[in-house]
């Protein structure tokens, strides 16, 4: 074998080295398998397991119990040496952050007579609620129909908890009711400041929403000038109402009270203790 001058001949254990450099570098990973960036040991039962099932349905079952995997990958005295580290199982849990200021100091109230006087409080503060009638419209009758309307309990200095309506007779709430005068009837606390002031969307339960179900009726002659007081005070809009609609005025008697205003449910809330109560002062 000729040897260009100036060159060196290559030894055969310089070789030998060099590959078994590159060998003891590349073995290690076909034990393993990359999940994550972690280095996850595959033993025989589980590269059964990958060949037996897709990657998606394996991989859970590794994750849930990785004990047995890492002992397998270092060993016995590692586990031993470290074991003083390993934190407790109850030290282990990790703790829920705490939550925003402000955010879970609304808290349900227990007594009747509390929720009385929040129902109260609603039922004058609100300027509108939603009207839910059992439809008479012919392509949908018997269904629960419901709508949008301006609402007053009475003068903002005069609270007398009944719900009144300034509503005309060709609007098709007016006609449900004439079929069938039972109605529902919600005010939500969005109007209020509470939900506001305390960073809770109008629609989260800790937002308080009342619910006065039963029977739609027109008010008396004798009640016409209150209910246009309570109605007028509070929409002055309506007094420019145009004429031909023949509006009149509608009021609830109240039967059922619902008030809802944490997790879990709704409150019953009975006539008597709901009239006896007073709209807290804002």
């Amino acid at each position: 074998m000729s040897v260009l001058r100036g060159e060196r001949p290559a030894r055969p254990g310089t070789r030998l080295t060099w590959l078994l450099c590159c060998s003891a570098l590349l073995s290690p990973a076909a034990g393993y398998v990359i999940v994550s960036s972690v280095s996850w040991a595959v033993t025989n039962e589980v590269d059964e397991e990958l060949d037996s099932a897709s990657t998606e349905e394996a991989l859970p079952a590794l994750l849930e119990d990785s004990g047995s995997i890492w002992q397998q990958s270092f060993p016995a005295s590692a586990h031993k040496e470290d074991a003083h580290l390993r934190p407790r199982a109850a030290a282990a849990r990790a703790r829920p952050p705490p939550a925003p200021p402000g955010m879970f100091s609304y808290r349900p109230e227990g007594g009747p007579g509390l929720r009385a006087g929040t129902a109260r409080s609603l039922a004058h503060a609100s300027a509108w609620g939603c009207l839910a009638t059992v439809s008479a419209h012919e392509k949908i009758q018997g269904l629960p129909f419901g709508n949008c309307l301006p609402v007053s309990d009475g003068p903002l200095n005069n609270s007398t908890g009944v719900p009144f309506f300034y509503v005309t007779a060709k609007d098709s709430v007016v006609a449900d009711l004439m079929k069938n005068p039972m109605a529902s009837l919600t005010l939500p606390e969005s109007e209020g400041e509470f939900c506001r002031k305390n960073i809770v969307d109008p629609e989260d339960p800790r937002c308080a929403r009342l619910t006065l179900t039963g029977r739609m009726m027109a008010v008396s002659p004798e009640e016409v000038e209150f209910a246009k007081q309570a109605m007028f005070s509070r929409h002055p809009g309506m007094r420019k109402w145009p004429r031909q609609y023949e509006w009149f005025f509608m009021k609830m008697r109240i039967e059922h009270i619902w008030l809802q205003k944490w997790y879990g449910g709704v409150s019953d809330i009975s006539r008597e203790e709901y009239f006896k109560a007073a709209p807290r002062k804002a």
